[in-house]
């Protein structure tokens, strides 16, 4: 992903009518400091935090996902297989993409659908593409990074969900998709092409513009980097642009189930991410969890280096993010 560019935000007072000089004084039917009533949230399935390591492992294990790469058509392969034997209908879009220096690459956009004749629809993304580059390193900079975070974290959230979806129906369809071609932009710091922030993501602008008929999910949520210990997931800018409401949601979910230290009500960052063309050429109002911190240096320090490897990747982080959207899903009602 490219960061496009960081916005600060300015706190204002919350609701002038509270700042009166004359505040009014509690009576004995309403209490000074009332209690609040638990959120009650829908039964949703556990997130199996063990399973989603290991199906990270698993993706790493392939070697760095580039395209055109052997460890790529694995991949894919492996993909494919365990959604269908988690029962999802899978879909390969396929197409031809060129990089910012003009080389073109196959890539396979990937989809397992969950009840796709249910017409009520929730589209959960994350890129399975590694960098082929590790740009921001000061070693080995021409070469491949592993993406455990990167890429690999998120596709093993979903492959987790997709497994937990057998264990009890949602009312609506779920679709996982694994979008390619993300990680293949062109670095800070060359020669600037026009539109720079254009030449990420191709994966999901090309998905983004070949929608099947009549397909409108009722919301989105990417995962990008959503597994490193420690991890911080800001109210992202692009996110709050296009669907404000659904940032709310999905982060006041977070925060009934108690992951307030990982789902941060802080606004940070435009990020130039997959879900930018999701919002603006599909029309899908969709968020974008990921781990960003403008004041701890922005993306994690790991971020397109080769120390994006499987000693960064931790359960905790899986599991909040996991429970998160599957407790997302399982609040959708028709």
């Amino acid at each position: 992903m490219f960061l496009k560019r960081i916005i600060f935000f300015t706190a204002l007072c919350a609701g002038l009518a509270a700042c009166s000089d004359h505040p009014k004084e509690p009576t004995p039917e309403t209490p000074a400091n009332p209690t609040p009533a638990k959120p009650v949230l829908a039964e949703a399935p556990a997130f199996n935090a063990d399973s989603a390591y290991e199906f990270t492992k698993r993706q790493v294990d392939f070697g760095p996902r580039t395209l055109k790469s052997k460890a790529h058509e694995n991949c894919a392969q492996y993909f494919i297989a365990r959604l269908k034997a988690y029962g999802l209908k899978v879909q390969v879009q396929e197409g031809i993409v060129k990089n910012y220096e003009g080389k073109s690459f196959p890539f396979k956009n990937i989809t397992g659908s969950f009840h796709p004749e249910n017409n009520t629809r929730i589209a959960v993304f994350c890129h399975w593409d590694s960098r082929n580059i590790a740009d921001q390193d000061s070693i080995r900079k021409t070469e491949p990074i592993d993406g455990a975070d990167d890429g690999a974290s998120g596709c093993a959230v979903m492959l987790e969900i997709a497994r937990d979806l057998q264990s009890k129906n949602p009312a609506v369809g779920v679709d996982v998709i694994f979008l390619d071609a993300e990680d293949t932009g062109q670095p800070e710091g060359t020669d600037a092409a026009d539109h720079q922030e254009d030449t990420w993501c191709l994966g999901s602008q090309y998905w983004s513009k070949h929608l099947p008929d009549n397909y409108a999910p009722r919301l989105g949520i990417l995962l990008d980097m959503v597994g490193a210990k420690g991890a911080s997931f800001p109210m992202e800018g692009e996110s709050m642009q296009y669907a404000p409401d659904l940032v709310r949601k999905v982060w006041g979910i977070a925060n009934d189930l108690g992951y307030s230290g990982f789902f941060t009500y802080k606004e940070d960052g435009f990020i130039t991410d997959d879900h930018v063309y999701i919002n603006r050429d599909a029309k899908i109002p969709t968020v974008d969890i990921i781990n960003y911190d403008r004041e701890k240096g922005g993306f994690g320090f790991y971020h397109h280096r080769h120390s994006d490897n499987m000693n960064i990747i931790d359960k905790t982080t899986l599991q909040a993010v996991g429970q998160t959207v599957l407790q997302v899903i399982y609040s959708e009602v028709p």
